[in-house]
Formats: structure tokens, sequence, C-alpha cells
């Protein structure tokens, strides 16, 4: 690493912060890291900072993203009751997306530490094989494997209630959606 080329930490935190700002796609902690020229965990450090100023940033399965605030413009949300094996867990995701509706995030209730959310942010299939991909490679449990039966939530996000209420039904049709 050519030391001279470092950003300072106010510096690189607003150089990552407009960077993050000005784009649309997650970018990754390595990118991140390569155009700062430090160390990937000085950027998490960096990201952790931000968020802690009250920085709208995510982590994905994908990068991080900033959440503008025209993104929260014009959306439906609608949060779903799940329950399916891991194995199911890619045809879920397809089901939703197929609809043009992106899967925030998932969140399930644990016996030792309550409510558990992780993002996931997933709009399309390429989307969603990057995020199996990336929980296979890691050989991460899904949060669904930490409840009964699998149950989990999703918060689901579109700029169609009709769209909303499409993947909802195809869930319910493949026996995934836990109706109320």
């Amino acid at each position: 690493m050519d030391e001279s080329k470092k950003l300072a930490g106010d510096k690189r935190r607003q150089f990552i912060l407009s960077l993050l700002k000005e784009r649309n796609q997650p970018i990754t902690g390595g990118e991140l890291a390569k155009l700062t020229n430090v160390s990937r965990q000085v950027v998490v450090q960096d990201i952790s900072l931000l968020k802690a100023g009250q920085e709208q940033i995510i982590a994905t399965s994908q990068g991080y993203l900033y959440l503008q605030d025209n993104q929260q413009q014009n959306t439906y949300q609608l949060t779903v009751a799940c329950s399916h094996t891991p194995e199911n867990t890619r045809k879920e995701l397809e089901l939703i997306v197929d609809h043009g509706v992106t899967v925030k995030n998932v969140f399930i209730e644990h016996p030792v530490y309550g409510d558990l959310t992780a993002s996931i942010m997933v709009s399309n299939r390429i989307e969603v094989d990057l995020f199996i991909k990336k929980v296979q490679a890691t050989n991460a449990p899904y949060l669904l494997q930490l409840t009964e039966d699998g149950v989990h939530l999703h918060t689901l996000e579109s700029d169609s209630e009709d769209k909303l209420q499409s993947a909802y039904n195809s869930l319910v049709e493949a026996g995934f959606a836990l109706e109320s």
C-alpha cells in the first residue's frame, strides 16, 4: 500500500460518503479500500463512524448502499411472514423479484436476542443469484434456520401496490407465505 496516497480519516470518510451518495448501486468494502488506499477493515470502521453520525448507509450482500431520500418516495411496502426450508430460499426470492418487487430485508424473532434483521436488497434474479452464492461460499446459515419451522419475515418494496399483491399471491400459491 502506498502510504503517500492514503486519504486521512475525515477526508476519506467524506470521499466514501460522497461516492455512496452518487451511486445507485452497492459498492463493496474492497472496492472502497482500493479507492482510498486503506485496508478493508479501515473502511468497515469508517462506515461504522458514518452510520453513528446518522448517515443512511446499509450493508447489503452486494456491498454498501446509501439510502437516498428519493428512494423513499413513490414506494409501497409490505411485510410478509414466510416459512420454508433453506433449500427453497432461491425460489422464494425469485418469486418475489419476478413481480418487480425488491426484498429489502429478512427478520426473525430469536429466543435469546429478540428481533434480528439482516439487509438483503435484491431486486432481480442476478442479485438473487449473487446473494445465494455468497451465502453458500461463506457457509453462513440463513436467519430462517435460527427459528422453529423456518418462520421469518420480509419487508418488500415496490413502486406499485399491485406488484406487491401479486408477489404476495405467488408466495401464498407456493405455500411460502403464512396467511393471517
